[in-house]
């Protein structure tokens, strides 16, 4: 059986890693930060009954909360173009010039190529481990994934700063 101290050394050590999951799912830090904590907090309900790695059990409960939130009718909270805190200068993504565009494109992206965008090439999750967070086969990963490689590639805005091939 599982002991509370590994759940408070479990987030004192993934905390900054899931935290970047949920602002790529939700592209807010003040809700990414609530998402966070939500995510913990049913975690912590259920530490006991999780197995010896935990990081599947709180990746599902990420997805699956944002997805419950994104079906909410009412948004009390509306985004802004910048977010109030600065990115983690160790996040190779905050420092790329193009970010912007790189958000803005997730973000026109289905809710569930999100997820599967953010777990397979964010989190570097295996296509077996994201359809184990996602609940769904394999095959819906790989196919999730090729639609919204397709669209990313198709995006004008993103066409216009990829950086070209030498003549």
């Amino acid at each position: 059986m599982r002991e509370r101290p590994d759940y408070a050394a479990y987030v004192t050590e993934r905390s900054p890693r899931l935290l970047r999951t949920a602002y790529l799912l939700c592209r807010d830090w003040g809700l990414a930060e609530d998402l966070l904590q939500t995510a913990l907090v049913k975690a912590w309900r259920a530490w006991r009954r999780i197995g010896d790695d935990p990081d599947p059990y709180v990746y599902r409960i990420l997805v699956n909360t944002h997805a419950s939130w994104a079906r909410r009718r009412w948004r009390g909270e509306r985004p802004t173009d910048e977010p109030p805190e600065r990115a983690d200068p160790a996040d190779a993504m905050g420092t790329a010039e193009d970010k912007a565009v790189l958000w803005a494109a997730l973000g026109r992206l289905p809710r569930r190529q999100r997820a599967v965008v953010v777990l397979r090439y964010f989190e570097d999750l295996t296509e077996p481990q994201a359809a184990a967070v996602l609940g769904c086969s394999v095959g819906t990963v790989k196919s999730q994934a090729s639609k919204a490689l397709a669209k990313l590639r198709i995006d004008p805005e993103i066409l216009a700063v990829a950086p070209r091939g030498r003549d």
